[in-house]
């Protein structure tokens, strides 16, 4: 409903400019007229309401242009509804993801399109939905009552990620009422990579543990204290011509048997001052294979280059292993991620750290003698 509700903010807006004008003596202005554009998505926007809230029985599903989600059919006892099906269906115009409760005769209890991966593509009918990856059933707020967990799978059709495939993920709360987003702790899942599997979805709602610290810590001690793990073999300090003298310290968080990869420069009195995510979208750190910091790009100053190698699930879940390396040029108020290199240089599976730096040196105009 993310357009309904834009709709009423700004119905709001005109009444309140109203308001003003009479109080200040200004002649209210005629409201603009909808462009084009915005009149065709109301109007898609309002059939697609339409449809959905039409869908009465479960047989009313397929024919009003929504396909059921086979594999992820589930019976679900409900405090509201009494047992029922949970049963998610893909909209097959716009790639959006609807799920309704049926009862054992066929008829619908409940129906929700509000969900996260609904509005990822903000303004847009079009969302980039391919498929729902994971269901699962908890009492995620321990009220006695079973909460929905999902994963959907994603892929962005244009755009700088174009063709990447990725996940968002949800949990719909059970009330009296029937089921609930609540639309935090959604942001906090996406936001902070608790999306890899329902398991680290579970950890994070139900039993309170989260990475949002690996992104808000100040301090090495705050880092250590919430169980971060560094590695010990790679910890080195170095001398860096803008940030001065700071330790390198790469290492760990795993959540679910989810491990995920971090770099820190920690200063002598222990503070964060910088901090890096190499790993991008791969799902857990398989191995290390190396950090190493040295000028790359030819400026004088220290850059930081780190390869390792990350496990991730395939298009039929199957794990899959990958070797990958991240380039982070020294700047004068920081660091800045390399975005040349890695679309030139390809990274191959025998590659040291030690190779890739001087491939992306040469790639710099270094000489070997250099």
């Amino acid at each position: 409903m993310h357009q309904k509700k834009s709709w009423d903010k700004f119905i709001a807006f005109g009444v309140i400019a109203a308001l003003l004008c009479v109080f200040c003596g200004v002649p209210a202005r005629a409201a603009e007229p909808a462009a084009p554009a915005d009149r065709q998505m109301l109007a898609e926007y309002a059939d697609y309401q339409e449809r959905l809230q039409g869908i009465v029985t479960e047989s009313g599903i397929e024919e009003n242009g929504f396909t059921i989600i086979g594999g992820q059919v589930f019976p679900i006892e409900t405090e509201r509804f009494g047992s029922v099906r949970l049963v998610p269906a893909m909209e097959e115009t716009y790639h959006r993801l609807a799920l309704f409760l049926v009862r054992e005769d066929g008829s619908v209890a409940w129906r929700t399109e509000q969900l996260a991966a609904n509005s990822w593509n903000v303004g847009s009918m079009e969302q980039p939905i391919t498929g729902l990856s994971a269901v699962a059933f908890q009492d995620l707020d321990r009220d006695g009552w079973t909460d929905i967990v999902l994963i959907t799978d994603c892929r962005n059709r244009s755009g700088p990620y174009a063709g990447k495939s990725y996940k968002v993920g949800d949990v719909l709360f059970q009330s009296k009422e029937g089921f609930y987003r609540d639309y935090r702790i959604s942001d906090k899942i996406n936001r902070f990579g608790m999306n890899k599997s329902a398991e680290c979805i579970i950890t994070y709602v139900r039993d309170g543990r989260s990475t949002e610290f690996l992104y808000t810590a100040s301090t090495k001690e705050e880092l250590l204290r919430k169980g971060f793990v560094v590695e010990e073999e790679q910890d080195y300090s170095r001398q860096f011509e803008k940030l001065g003298y700071l330790e390198v310290m790469p290492g760990t968080y795993t959540m679910a048997e989810y491990a995920t990869f971090m770099i820190y420069l920690v200063n002598e009195q222990g503070d964060i001052v910088w901090s890096f995510q190499p790993m991008g979208d791969f799902d857990n750190l398989y191995a290390l294979k190396g950090i190493q910091c040295r000028d790359i790009d030819g400026d004088g100053m220290k850059d930081i280059l780190v390869l390792a190698r990350y496990s991730y699930a395939g298009s039929e879940n199957e794990l899959l292993t990958k070797s990958d390396y991240r380039i982070y040029y020294q700047r004068t108020g920081g660091f800045e991620a390399d975005t040349e290199v890695r679309r030139k240089v390809a990274c191959e599976e025998k590659d040291t750290v030690a190779e890739l730096v001087e491939k992306a040196r040469a790639y710099w105009g270094w000489s070997p003698e250099t």
